[in-house]
């Protein structure tokens, strides 16, 4: 099996996590990108958001993740990034064996809740994307979180019909949950660094920006095409999940005033959102959550986008206009009118419900619950 970092040595048998004391925290995260800037996406920044506010109100934590995170993160590394399975030779002729990467992140979830058996945690919050935790969560004496960031995919759904006592599971948004076919304990929205994004002063007039993976399901197209119907500049920032749809799709689109600026840090991401008149969000799947709200709220700049997934139910009329999917000179109309609204009232929507301690709060509410 894939080496990995010891675990830490179990607590005496039987010994109460009590309600006044802080939490020792396992964070099981998604292995196929490092947490570390620029993060590949919004679960990988949710992921570190959410490590660095759990130790920030006084508990113990430790990340399970790729090697090459983030040194602040306190990560155990369970796979390097360059890790290979150590088959035989006979195992990898084998022609029914799945491709290396899949078998990788197999044996590496395995091997570390195995291992977790032992360990002293209170509680394991599974934040991958991976159907082994959810699986296996009986194996381990303490409770397991297990969060749903995604609409339903066969190997979760699967996994997630056993439900053993132990695995309580969350989803990041209504929308999402309704999508599931089990009922999650709760709800608790996704949320940001509110000191990474804050308002600069005045934005640059009729100036958009749209952030998030380059990939058909974001929809970056829709929106240069309704920055050019408005007359609106924009700049698409994000990294080429899909290169075909990137190089095939997007670029045709962009012009001088409409430009793919490509993958920035969060300060960089943060400084574009801040300048622009508008930031653009367009879903062309049920988005589970959308991190991208938050961010151009805390920056002070409202939102146009597509009436889709959970974005409803993240913004109101004060901070967003939103349309129907697909619909780009409704898109255009909305770039308009979202870019007259008040920019204090957009922040202080995301300081009351964006937050990365009031994230943390519902988290630790959950888990002293399971532990009491």
């Amino acid at each position: 099996m894939v080496s990995a970092a010891p675990v830490h040595q179990p607590r005496a048998a039987g010994s109460p996590a009590d309600a006044a004391r802080p939490l020792r925290i396992a964070i099981i995260a998604a292995l196929r990108h490092g947490l570390r800037e620029p993060h590949a996406g919004g679960l990988e920044r949710q992921t570190a958001d959410l490590a660095h506010g759990l130790r920030a109100a006084g508990n113990g934590v430790t990340v399970f993740a790729s090697a090459d995170a983030d040194p602040d993160l306190g990560v155990e590394p369970i796979v390097p990034r360059e890790t290979l399975l150590d088959l035989s030779p006979a195992a990898r002729e084998d022609v029914s064996m799945l491709a290396e990467g899949f078998m990788v992140e197999h044996d590496a979830y395995l091997d570390l809740m195995l291992r977790l058996r032992d360990a002293d945690f209170d509680v394991v919050h599974d934040n991958s994307l991976h159907y082994i935790p959810p699986a296996t969560a009986d194996l381990l004496p303490m409770p397991v979180v297990k969060v749903l960031h995604t609409p339903p995919t066969p190997w979760i759904e699967a996994a997630l019909r056993r439900r053993p006592e132990n695995l309580h599971v969350v989803s990041v948004s209504h929308d999402n949950a309704r999508r599931w076919p089990i009922t999650p304990r709760a709800v608790i929205h996704n949320a940001i660094d509110l000191d990474r994004f804050e308002p600069t002063g005045a934005p640059v007039p009729r100036s958009a920006v749209w952030v998030g993976r380059v990939c058909p399901e974001k929809g970056p197209h829709h929106a240069v095409r309704a920055a050019r119907r408005a007359g609106f500049s924009l700049d698409v920032i994000g990294p080429a999940s899909d290169p075909t749809y990137a190089e095939e799709v997007l670029r045709p689109e962009l012009d001088d005033h409409r430009r793919w600026v490509g993958h920035l840090d969060s300060a960089d991401v943060a400084a574009r959102i801040a300048r622009a008149s508008v930031a653009l969000v367009t879903p062309c799947w049920p988005e589970p959550f959308g991190l991208v709200v938050m961010e151009a709220l805390a920056c002070g700049t409202p939102v146009a986008g597509y009436r889709h997934g959970a974005l409803p139910e993240l913004v109101n009329d004060d901070v967003a206009v939103l349309v129907d999917p697909d619909d780009e000179d409704g898109l255009a109309e909305a770039v308009l009118q979202a870019s007259t609204l008040d920019r204090g009232r957009c922040r202080a929507h995301a300081v009351a419900h964006g937050s990365v301690e009031r994230m943390t709060g519902d988290y630790l509410a959950l888990y002293r619950e399971l532990v009491s």
